[in-house]
């Protein structure tokens, strides 16, 4: 039994290996588009490497049972210095751009989404936020440990009637002496009940909308809160996700990150979690884009190899289109933000073309591979299923082109309806 399981694993393997060739014209011509510098294909190489060889055979294991990733995997991708690409070195990072960090996020999430997750959150998510709008003291209390692999810190902003109206927020945190008592729940919170830390979104005043809106860092053993149970999602399957229940929770004012009012710095933030989130979507096109051309020039029907048929030519064509254009977009943006933040209209941009790319070509590797790509054993139902999460994560594909025509027109669009039941007319309601 267990040197089947051996020989099995092994296998898996040598398939995926196959699919992540060290040197390929797909390499090449994927490097020339995004016109990638030596050290940039250095840092490609390594984070591929890592991956290939500690999660090739554990991420469809990881999906089928739902595990959360090891702890002591973290300590892994922090050894291998994944985890502080973009933190400064004031606290054990490295100080790189946004670029570099997304071509190693890329690279470790076409092997395992799961064992990127830490590295997404790290490099673009809620320790980000804390890097650019943290005071010191901050940043030397909460981000060296997220550089060595010893804690995770999520994102906590969307509650049950505040999704895409993120400005809607009801969680409050009120100034006790030297302390903010929180109370209110948060819901779609990515990591929730496995993270150490929460960075909370919350209402610090009562000023209307996003006047009032700022952000707390929570630790996950604070009196007072609480998890539901664990959502049971199409996709995500480890990452977790659960209700986050703030019953009169007390934190010290240290951990006010954002104060009320600072409702355009965080999303200014937010927009390199937009970023990372795109990438996550590009790096389940190119897995699907991988598998899916060495499926057709291996596999033959009628005599002949499926890469010679017209309409599969089309199909991988168009693969390699969405998928090209997406990193383009994505790389075009890091670009610009350099070590700081993206625009809006470029990270979302990014982000919606992107996830639906991802979706797109992961269910063309599904048609062309047939009968297995409805199969796990192939891995491509995963990734399909994962693409939808992204798609959704961090704001809709709908919310997005409200954004993008908003940033393009120079035009703010309030969705909320009047009163009169009348569509608001254009002013300051806030678009995640």
């Amino acid at each position: 039994m267990g040197s089947s399981v051996d020989e099995e694993a092994t296998l898996a393997a040598r398939r995926l290996r196959d699919l992540y060739p060290p040197s390929s014209a797909a390499d090449a011509a994927v490097a020339a588009d995004a016109d990638l510098s030596t050290a940039q294909l250095a840092i490609r190489d390594h984070a591929r490497n890592f991956a290939i060889n500690n999660y090739s055979t554990r991420a469809r294991e990881w999906d089928a049972s739902g595990s959360a990733l090891p702890r002591d995997e973290l300590a892994r991708i922090a050894g291998v210095d994944l985890l502080g690409l973009t933190l400064p070195p004031s606290v054990g990072g490295l100080g790189w751009p946004l670029l570099d960090g997304l071509i190693a996020l890329e690279e470790v999430a076409k092997v395992c989404q799961l064992a990127a997750w830490p590295i997404f959150e790290a490099c673009t998510g809620a320790a980000r936020v804390i890097d650019l709008l943290g005071d010191e003291e901050q940043k030397r209390r909460f981000l060296p440990a997220v550089v060595r692999g010893e804690a995770v810190i999520a994102l906590a902003i969307s509650e049950p009637d505040a999704g895409s109206a993120a400005t809607s927020l009801t969680t409050v945190a009120r100034v006790e002496g030297d302390e903010l008592l929180l109370r209110g729940t948060k819901r779609w919170c990515s990591g929730a009940g496995r993270a150490d830390y929460y960075l909370v979104y919350c209402r610090l005043s009562n000023d209307s909308e996003a006047a009032g809106v700022g952000a707390v860092v929570v630790e996950a053993e604070a009196a007072g809160l609480s998890f539901g149970a664990q959502e049971r999602l199409m996709g995500f399957r480890g990452i977790g996700s659960a209700d986050i229940h703030l019953d009169d929770v007390r934190v010290s004012k240290r951990n006010l990150i954002a104060s009320a009012g600072s409702f355009r710095q965080l999303f200014e933030a937010f927009s390199i979690e937009r970023l990372g989130n795109a990438t996550m979507s590009l790096a389940i096109a190119q897995s699907a884009l991988d598998r899916t051309s060495r499926y057709v020039l291996s596999r033959q029907q009628f005599g002949r190899d499926l890469a010679d048929f017209q309409l599969v030519q089309a199909a991988v064509a168009d693969m390699v289109m969405l998928t090209s254009a997406a990193r383009l977009l994505v790389h075009s943006a890091a670009r610009q933000a350099g070590t700081g933040t993206p625009s809006a209209l470029t990270s979302s941009v990014a982000k919606c073309f992107a996830n639906e790319s991802a979706k797109r070509v992961s269910d063309l590797a599904i048609q062309l591979h047939g009968g297995y790509g409805y199969a796990e054993e192939y891995e491509l139902e995963r990734l399909h299923r994962d693409a939808h999460g992204w798609a959704i994560a961090g704001g809709t594909a709908n919310m997005q082109r409200i954004r993008i025509a908003s940033a393009y027109l120079g035009r703010r669009f309030d969705q909320r309806q009047q009163a009169s039941g009348t569509l608001a007319t254009p002013g300051t309601g806030g678009n995640r």
